[in-house]
């Protein structure tokens, strides 16, 4: 539990400092544990997604709409990327800055996905784009495995509100 909540203080302060997205932040699955299960009132969206995948880079303007409306509320949207290691500097890096995205991105480090999908969701195929919508302290969960519309979207952001 100790060295959860290090690894989300961390990241939560590498997060903070940095000024628009100078760099992405690797994050291990012990994150995502982090933001699913613990004791925060913040609704989390995961959104799950790589470079090469065209229905997540479709749904990408929802998600940065949603990060501008729900600034001030206890919002926080997380663009987790799935794409390969070797591609978060020649690829990735230059998608964001291209792209100006505002969501947070970060890549996820873990090198095989069967140690992590079912810490998102046990029905997960696996497949992008997929989305988790949680707020931890009201136990709100909604998981979505296909490409989201932006009304989907909120809708489930202002059902986890309203917990």
């Amino acid at each position: 539990m100790r060295k959860t909540l290090l690894l989300l203080l961390a990241t939560t302060l590498a997060i903070s400092s940095m000024k628009g997205q100078d760099t992405i932040p690797f994050i291990k699955a012990a994150q995502l544990s982090a933001w699913r299960s613990g004791a925060s009132d913040t609704v989390y969206v995961l959104n799950f997604w790589a470079t090469w995948c065209a229905p997540c880079v479709a749904e990408l303007p929802h998600f940065e709409k949603l990060t501008a409306e729900y600034a001030q509320k206890p919002v926080r949207v997380v663009l987790i990327s799935t794409d390969f290691r070797r591609d978060v500097d020649r690829r990735l890096k230059p998608f964001v800055e291209r792209q100006d995205l505002k969501s947070q991105v970060v890549f996820l480090d873990e090198r095989t996905p069967n140690d992590w999908i079912d810490l998102i969701a046990p029905e997960w195929s696996g497949a992008i784009p997929a989305t988790l919508v949680v707020r931890p302290k009201a136990k709100f969960e909604r998981f979505f495995e296909r490409q989201l519309r932006y009304e989907d979207l909120e809708k489930a952001v202002q059902e986890a509100l309203s917990q």
